[in-house]
């Protein structure tokens, strides 16, 4: 059972980051996305400039690195904590915090990653981006659960 628990628990986690690693590649660069995004805002938005659009793919790209930092945060919070049948979803800060600390030094080691990749580059400001992305994941976790517990129930309900 323990390590049924350790697989449900922790498979989604090195599957997340095994999604991220790759997205780190080569395939994933600006140039790459640029060349789908842009065409997609050009055709929506048929007079936009050369430099709204970069603009807009700068920023979508950076939402998505929000996202999906905020998703393995939540993953890790989850891991670490160790959800067993019944659970009311304690909030815990020292969790949180943790969860927190492991998703900055995943977006380190990401970035860190990049610097090898020719066509990426690695970037602190990117680690501040994913970091704020995992805080706000974990912060509107804690408002649900927040939200919950004030209706008299436990996440285990949802």
């Amino acid at each position: 059972m323990r390590a049924r628990s350790l697989i449900g628990c922790w498979l989604p986690v090195l599957a997340w980051m095994g999604l991220i690693f790759s997205a780190s590649g080569d395939r994933a660069s600006f140039s790459h996305s640029s060349r789908i995004i842009g065409p997609i805002v050009r055709w929506l938005f048929p007079h936009v400039s050369d430099e709204a659009i970069h603009a807009t793919v700068v920023v979508i790209r950076k939402c998505a690195h929000l996202t999906e930092y905020a998703v393995l945060a939540l993953l890790l919070w989850r891991a670490l904590r160790k959800p067993g049948k019944g659970d009311a979803c304690p909030w815990e800060w020292p969790v949180a915090r943790l969860a927190l600390t492991l998703t900055a030094l995943y977006a380190a080691a990401d970035e860190f990653h990049q610097l090898f990749v020719p066509t990426r580059e690695g970037s602190v400001w990117d680690v501040a981006i994913d970091t704020v992305g995992g805080a706000l994941g974990l912060l509107g976790l804690w408002a649900v659960v927040c939200w919950w517990r004030r209706r008299g129930r436990g996440l285990g309900e949802l």
